[in-house]
């Protein structure tokens, strides 16, 4: 929601089915592809973690790649503490994340369904 508010605000357009398409483009953020890749790279087993993460520092440097190892370890406890304690989606935001959670298939994933 963040992002879609941000470039209503900015008149930039970001396409976020690069979320959840396997080899979308980055969706208009810089470095898109490879941020994506980084964060992927974090859930599955390991192997790929080091190619991604100097891929990304190449492309954004040193300092942002540190505000993105924060910005992914804070969203993995964020996601795990909510689903640990079945905090729900408030309705404000279920209202007006609606449009894309249905477009992008988010309501299907098992989380999102209650089945975690």
């Amino acid at each position: 929601m963040l992002l879609r508010g941000s470039g209503q605000h900015t008149g930039d357009e970001y396409d976020l089915t690069a979320m959840v398409e396997e080899g979308a483009a980055g969706g208009g953020v810089a470095a898109g592809e490879a941020l994506a890749r980084y964060a992927e790279a974090f859930y599955e087993d390991g192997n790929g973690f080091a190619a991604a993460r100097d891929r990304l520092h190449g492309e954004i440097g040193g300092e942002a790649l540190v505000d993105a190892a924060g910005v992914l370890a804070i969203f993995n406890a964020v996601v795990r503490i909510a689903d640990a304690t079945g905090i729900p989606l408030e309705e404000e935001k279920a209202r007006i994340s609606a449009d894309f959670r249905g477009a992008l298939g988010i309501d299907a994933y098992p989380a999102a369904a209650g089945k975690v």
